[in-house]
């Protein structure tokens, strides 16, 4: 039992060192929570890609995503141009504030399938998921022996926690974001974010 309870433990604090690093997913999953736009949603599948990428990798998959790493830089290039283009979009909000939507009630973009959509491409087009997810938690877990899905148990557990703390608690910060220019800094973040990763992952292929 003590060592089914380090085992989880241990996936845990690993999954969610990994996890709550600033990248293109959590900068989006922070706004929706802010906005409080198909938050529900949005964690869920944040945390339910991350348990089935983290089941995967505990299942020896990972062996298969270093022996395709033209499918890797494909996903990346992939994902590296929709992230410029998120970024761009996000940037043109900070710009021409009133043609991106400064409010839940005012944004068109703020659609649920919208957001769906968009929470997915985060998630499965972005190739560092993989080797994170599947590769390094894999291998990691693979140390553990017949205590590895435990472990793998433990790092999903930790995404959830993370996805639904950052998606329900940022609405704690509605009453700081009430103000166009607060949405504009925050807007400005995601850009610099997505801009960033984007090109990194397009000069990365």
């Amino acid at each position: 039992m003590n060592h089914a309870l380090t085992a989880a433990a241990a996936g845990f604090g690993t999954g969610l060192s990994l996890i709550v690093a600033i990248g293109a997913q959590n900068a989006f999953v922070l706004r929706q929570g802010v906005r409080r736009d198909a938050v529900l949603a949005v964690v869920g599948i944040c945390a339910l890609s991350d348990a089935a990428l983290i089941a995967l990798g505990v299942g020896g998959v990972g062996a298969l995503v270093t022996a395709w790493p033209g499918a890797v830089r494909a996903v990346g290039l992939v994902g590296g141009v929709f992230l410029l283009c998120y970024g761009v979009l996000a940037a043109r909000r900070v710009l021409r504030p009133g043609t991106g939507g400064l409010s839940a009630s005012g944004d068109p973009a703020g659609t649920r399938r919208r957001a769906v959509l968009t929470c997915l491409a985060m998630t499965w087009l972005n190739p560092h998921v993989y080797l994170d997810t599947v590769f390094l938690l894999g291998s990691l877990a693979a140390d553990r022996g017949p205590l590895r899905w435990t472990f793998g148990l433990g790092a999903a557990v930790a995404s959830l926690c993370w996805f639904a703390a950052l998606g329900f608690g940022a609405r704690l910060l509605g009453r700081v974001l009430a103000g166009p220019r607060a949405w504009r800094v925050l807007d400005a973040l995601v850009a610099v974010t997505m801009l960033v990763l984007g090109a990194s992952l397009v000069a990365g292929v």
